[in-house]
């Protein structure tokens, strides 16, 4: 009963420690959005669905040449 529920509580429970690191450590200059990082995952999904045939061998090559870019 309330799996969703239970699902969120431990979550929260175990994530704690990390929700507000942003916050810890202002000096860092830590986004508090992941905005960015959304961006370049829209982009990198769209070149892979552009590449559809890859091998899971070949996915895994262009995603990390992608994220070294």
């Amino acid at each position: 009963m309330h799996r969703r529920l239970r699902s969120v509580y431990r979550s929260l429970k175990s994530n704690i420690p990390w929700l507000f690191t942003w916050y810890n450590n202002m000096q860092l200059k830590i986004p508090t959005t992941t905005n960015a990082i959304d961006g370049q995952f829209a982009d990198l999904k769209n070149k892979l669905r552009n590449h559809n045939g890859l091998s899971i061998d070949r996915k895994k090559k262009f995603i990390d040449e992608f994220l070294k870019a």
